[in-house]
């Protein structure tokens, strides 16, 4: 019976989450309330507290779930496969591997995993708490990437005795921000059409961009 209780108690819990995700693909979560969750699930105000005593705490376990979604798993892997020698390669191939990773997690992930960022600048407090609760998984896995992107940039530059037009810092400034036009682009721009001439639903064509922009700085050489 206890087993059959927990797993009852899961299956509310997920329909709770995924009620709470279709809400987050509408709206901004900065704008969700514990009322536009309630009703979508559907449930009564009195029994969707059975499983989550508050908005936050829903958000909580909504973001641990995208975190384990918007992951970069092949990021060490290429590293590993290409050295510090065949570095422009490797660069490459990380940010074919971040459009194919956009693409593939599909905008509605993205959109949600933008407006988490809105939510962390508009409610630091708040969000500072709910990342604290989360714990370990906080860490989002843009940051992880960009945390291994950088020690993997000093150490080309010094492997290959580069000279770069820019400190690694402000190259991982340059790919941060440039990362988050191209989410913009990609969850504001509705057309899949990429003949009318805009690139942003065009992530291979933006990320590919930015990998020459970074071997130039690096001093590396455009691919022609």
């Amino acid at each position: 019976m206890a087993k059959v209780t927990e797993e009852y108690y899961a299956q509310k819990r997920k329909e709770i989450l995924d009620a709470a995700y279709r809400v987050c693909v509408r709206k901004p979560i900065t704008s969700v309330t514990m009322k536009d969750v309630i009703a979508e699930t559907g449930y009564s105000h009195g029994a969707i507290y059975k499983y989550y005593k508050d908005l936050d705490e829903i958000i909580r376990d909504l973001l641990i779930n995208i975190n384990r979604t918007y992951t970069f798993d092949d990021l060490g892997k290429i590293i590993e496969k290409h050295g510090t020698k065949n570095w422009e390669k490797a660069i490459r191939d990380i940010f074919s591997m971040l459009a194919d990773h956009m693409l593939g997690v599909g905008k509605d992930v993205v959109k949600i995993s933008l407006y988490c960022s809105v939510f962390a600048v508009s409610e630091p407090e708040r969000a500072k708490q709910i990342s604290e609760k989360i714990g370990e998984e906080s860490v989002t896995p843009l940051l992880s990437a960009i945390n291994t992107m950088s020690v993997y940039l000093a150490d080309v530059i010094k492997a290959n005795k580069l000279h770069p037009a820019r400190s690694v810092e402000e190259i991982i400034l340059f790919i941060v921000t440039y990362y988050g036009g191209v989410e913009d682009s990609f969850v504001l721009y509705d057309s899949d059409d990429s003949s009318d001439g805009y690139a942003g639903n065009n992530p291979e064509l933006l990320f590919s961009i930015m990998a020459d922009s970074v071997i130039l700085m690096l001093k590396g050489v455009k691919k022609k």
